[in-house]
C-alpha cells in the first residue's frame, strides 16, 4: 500500500454488535482495512467493501487512524500495545482510537507507550447505541491531544453526529461512565418499579403505558420497559453493563468518593451474573432477579 492510500485508510479492529455498524458507516467513506477474531464478521465488512487483515499490528501497518472497539480492558490493551497489537504496525505520527468503555488509568499507560513511539492515542467512546450505530448518530466523548483528535476526526464524523471534547486522554471515557452510569442504575429501579406494581396489583401495561407520560419517564426506562413488557432479553449483555459499573465504582473508590446507588446497583447486577444471565440484555433480564423475589411474572398482555 503506498503512502499516500495508507494516510487516507482507516483500521478498525472489533466487529461486534456495535463495532459492526460502525465499520459500515466508516466504509462507506473511507478506505477501511478490519480485523475480527470471528471471521463470519469479518467477511462481512469485507463485503461491503473493505479490506481483511490478519491482525491488529497488520491494520496499523495499512492505516494511519486505527480505531478499536472490544468489550473490555484486556482486550484493548492486547489490540493497542500487546504482542501483535497496534504498537507493533503504526508509524510515527499516527493515531490510535480507542472506542470501548475501559479503565481510565489502562488508557493513560497505553498513552505514555504509544507516545514512545511518536504515535497518538485519543479515547472516544460513544452513546446512542446499537440505532445510533446504525444510524450514523452516535455522540463521541473524547478524551486526549487537541491534535490527535483533529487527525481523527474525519474517521470519527464517518461514524458520530456529535464530537465532545472533554479533555487530556481518559476524561473522554470518565464521561461516557458517567452517562452510563445513569442508565444502567436507572435500569435497576425500573425493574424493581415494575415488578412491586405488578406484585400490588397493577396491571404493567398500563403501568408502562401512564410511566412513559409522566415524571417517572426516562432513557432508561423507554429502553427497558417495553422490552420486559415483551420479555425480548436479547441486546446489550449484562455481563458488559456489569463491567461498565465495574469501573464506574472503581474510579470512586480511586478517588476516595462514595458510590452508594452504584455500588447497591452493582450487586443487583452480580445476582443476575450468579442466575446465569450474563449474556442476556442488562436492561432487561434484571427484572427476573426481582421476579424470583416476588414470585411474580411482569409482562404485557
Amino acid at each position: 500500500m503506498s503512502l499516500d492510500n495508507r494516510h487516507k485508510t482507516v483500521g478498525f479492529v472489533g466487529l461486534g454488535m456495535m463495532g459492526a455498524p460502525m465499520a459500515a458507516n466508516v466504509v462507506k467513506v473511507h478506505p477501511l482495512v478490519a480485523y475480527d477474531i470471528d471471521k463470519r464478521k469479518l467477511d462481512q465488512i469485507v463485503s461491503l467493501g473493505a479490506q481483511a487483515a490478519s491482525g491488529p499490528s497488520e491494520v496499523a501497518r495499512r492505516a494511519s487512524v486505527v480505531i478499536s472497539m472490544v468489550d473490555t480492558t484486556a482486550q484493548a490493551e492486547d489490540v493497542i500495545i500487546g504482542p501483535g497489537g497496534f504498537i507493533d504496525g503504526a508509524a510515527a505520527g499516527d493515531v490510535v482510537i480507542s472506542m470501548s468503555t475501559i479503565d481510565p488509568e489502562a488508557l493513560k499507560a497505553m498513552h505514555k507507550k504509544l507516545a514512545a513511539k511518536g504515535v497518538g492515542l485519543i479515547d472516544a467512546p460513544v452513546a446512542g447505541m446499537e440505532k445510533g450505530a446504525r444510524e450514523g448518530t452516535l455522540k463521541a466523548s473524547v478524551g486526549g491531544e487537541a491534535a490527535d483528535l483533529e487527525k481523527a476526526r474525519p474517521a470519527l464524523q464517518s461514524m458520530t453526529s456529535e464530537i465532545n471534547h472533554f479533555g487530556s486522554i481518559g476524561q473522554g471515557t470518565v464521561m461516557k461512565l458517567m452517562n452510563n452510569m445513569l442508565c444502567q442504575v436507572g435500569w435497576v429501579i425500573v425493574a424493581e418499579a415494575l415488578v412491586l406494581g405488578t406484585k400490588a396489583g397493577l396491571d404493567p401495561k398500563q403501568m408502562v403505558d401512564m410511566i412513559s407520560r409522566a415524571t417517572g419517564n426516562s432513557v432508561a426506562f423507554q429502553y427497558s420497559a417495553p422490552r420486559i413488557l415483551a420479555r425480548d432479553f436479547e441486546g446489550i449483555r449484562l455481563d458488559i453493563s456489569f463491567k461498565d459499573i465495574e469501573l464506574q465504582t472503581a474510579l470512586g473508590k480511586s478517588l476516595k468518593y462514595p458510590m452508594f446507588m452504584a455500588s447497591a446497583a452493582q450487586q443487583v447486577y452480580q445476582m443476575a451474573r450468579a442466575a446465569g444471565l450474563g449474556n442476556e440484555d442488562g436492561g432487561a433480564t434484571l427484572v427476573k432477579v426481582y421476579e424470583h423475589l416476588a414470585g411474580i411474572t411482569v409482562e404485557g398482555k
